[in-house]
């Protein structure tokens, strides 16, 4: 279960927690390159509601959402088990299939609230006292320094490790369930990222304090997937009717996986992919898709993409991910997003990458208004902050979320 009925911690909530409205963002679009000025649209103020109608009106809410993966990866074999989401009592972050819309607007609305934060303010000290361990069994720099930053900026502490896997316990043979089972002793919740697909959901099986899934393997990435989301709708104002071109490595990449799944429960979204043959998305996300009634299509001109979506989502081909370097030679640099390409994009249209990038977008990219990779990174940071909140602060009576 990915979510607790009881609070971390053990005083009492005194008073209700309300829920506001999201604010949606509405893009202004300038000069013929899309450039932009980002204001708010304020939404009208929602009323008062005690957390039980909210809970409600979530549960209800989510009895349309889509089954998440199981630990295989495959998004159908729970057999249609809808997944219900508790305001105030989320425990792991491991799956984007265990978010529905309504739990994605909670996230939101703390996400705008962090950009907020200062230091010495007291939002900044919500998470004083707690403390958070990472776990990577693979290099990571921007999702490992993201979640570190967000603890410390709110006032938590960090033990941190970069090579979890050249640890002595881990080289003697340990498994990755001992390892969570005696790190949660002295940690409130734990980052992990791990090379193999579901470790995420093994660590949460046993685990007695939140675990949130920073990637495992080819398989998920939730809080990627939830910084991109909430930087699609900053950037382009909605996350229904909207087109979206996926490209690169899409077999292995695990933000693009997860993205499509997070996109699936929104309007009128039509996926395009584009990819090698070697590494063309995987069939359980194309059924997955398909079960939802989302539109994909594999297309094999990327300019002709570009010309037609809101949203180029490029990815790097994932040299780690290959047994045979002759597929890996084939594959990459196939498809490059450079000025020939961006000319093709609409003004209005984003190009978005999880990052690290390699050369499948040229640098002199980066100067255009619509190149937001960099921004989308910095939206992790208030996302994972969000995140961390919600996990960790919901035991406190001084906090509202």
């Amino acid at each position: 279960c990915y979510f607790r009925r009881e609070p971390v911690r053990a005083e009492p909530l005194s008073r209700n927690h309300t829920l506001r409205n999201f604010v949606s963002m509405r893009t202004l679009h300038g000069s013929a390159h899309g450039a932009r000025c980002t204001v708010p649209q304020t939404t009208t103020a929602a009323p008062q509601l005690s957390i039980r109608r909210l809970r409600g009106a979530v549960r209800a809410a989510a009895s349309a959402t889509a089954p998440a993966p199981s630990a295989s990866g495959s998004p159908l074999a729970n057999n249609g088990a809808a997944v219900d989401w508790h305001l105030q009592t989320l425990k792991h972050v491991v799956d984007s299939g265990q978010f529905n819309r309504a739990a994605v607007d909670v996230v939101f609305n703390e996400a705008l609230k962090m950009e907020k934060v200062r230091p010495g303010t007291p939002e900044s000290k919500v998470l004083d006292g707690f403390i958070m361990s990472t776990l990577f069994y693979e290099p990571s720099t921007r999702t490992r320094l993201s979640f570190e930053s967000a603890m410390s900026r709110l006032g938590g502490t960090v033990l941190s490790t970069e090579s979890a896997g050249e640890y002595s316990s881990a080289a003697k043979g340990e498994t990755l369930e001992d390892t969570v089972r005696t790190v949660e002793g002295y940690a409130d919740c734990i980052v992990i990222r791990h090379f193999q697909e579901g470790a995420a959901k093994r660590a949460a099986a046993v685990a007695s304090v939140p675990i949130l899934n920073a990637g495992d393997g080819p398989g998920q990435h939730p809080t990627q997937a939830l910084l991109d989301l909430y930087t699609i709708q900053r950037e382009i104002g909605r996350l229904s009717d909207i087109k979206v071109g996926m490209i690169g490595d899409l077999a292995n990449g695990r933000t693009v996986r997860s993205l499509a799944m997070c996109l699936s429960m929104y309007d009128n979204v039509q996926l395009y992919f584009v990819a090698p043959e070697v590494v063309r998305m995987r069939d359980d996300i194309k059924s997955y898709l398909t079960a939802r009634g989302v539109k994909w299509t594999e297309v094999s001109d990327l300019r002709e993409v570009a010309a037609d979506v809101d949203v180029l989502y490029q990815t790097r081909i994932q040299k780690e991910r290959f047994q045979d370097m002759t597929s890996y030679a084939a594959a990459k640099g196939k498809y490059i997003i450079d000025r020939e390409v961006m000319r093709a994009l609409q003004p209005h249209a984003v190009v978005m990458h999880p990052l690290p990038r390699v050369d499948e977008i040229t640098t002199d990219v980066d100067s255009d208004p619509r190149a937001a990779y960099f921004r989308q990174a910095r939206n992790g940071l208030y996302v994972r902050m969000a995140l961390l909140k919600l996990c960790l602060a919901d035991g406190r009576s001084d906090i509202r979320l």
